[in-house]
């Protein structure tokens, strides 16, 4: 019988003592943000999915790897991270597809009912989402965990495996990249 559990912590504990009904509920809790992890980094919804299975697949087998010096949730988004890298590598990077309606559940109303408003928020939202799809996985990742996933820099460098220098420096990099791509985008 599975022991009643509440935090990931204690679930990752429980699942590495074997419990699959403990790794089935990591599995529930934390499929949806991993996908949109994924989701971001490849641009195409079955590579997503693909990644996150395959990440879920790798965090079950590396589960006595897991010494929780991290949160289980941050080891779980470089599982992902990891996974969803590797497939656009065997890709090549393929830029991604933003024309899915999905990247728009990021807009909202801003309580005024101003479709105008709405429309020039959705336009400047696409057109950051293309923008983004142009930079390589390498600086598109930091830029999804800082700017969508809103982690912290130190759990960011935690899942990147670097240090928090570095990681500003990456940030930075992939920040101008990004301001440079929306100009050329804007101007053509």
């Amino acid at each position: 019988m599975t022991e009643r559990v509440d935090t990931d912590q204690d679930l990752m504990a429980a699942a590495q003592r074997g419990d699959g009904v403990a790794f089935d509920e990591l599995v529930r809790r934390h499929t949806a943000t991993m996908y949109r992890v994924a989701f971001r980094v490849l641009g195409d919804r079955a590579e997503a999915e693909d990644a996150v299975q395959e990440a879920w697949v790798s965090a079950w087998r590396s589960l006595s790897r897991f010494r929780g010096d991290a949160a289980p949730t941050t080891w779980l988004y470089r599982v992902v991270t990891n996974s969803a890298l590797s497939q656009a590598r065997r890709r090549w990077a393929v830029p991604m597809d933003i024309s899915d309606e999905s990247m728009n559940h990021l807009l909202t109303d801003d309580g005024t009912g101003n479709p105008e408003g709405k429309a020039v928020r959705s336009e400047e939202a696409d057109l950051v989402h293309r923008a983004i799809a142009t930079l390589e996985p390498s600086q598109r990742v930091p830029l999804v965990l800082r700017e969508f996933e809103g982690m912290s820099y130190e759990e960011i460098a935690e899942v990147l495996e670097v240090n928090t220098t570095a990681l500003r420096s990456r940030l930075h990099r992939a920040r101008l990249a990004l301001l440079s791509r929306l100009e050329e985008m804007r101007r053509g």
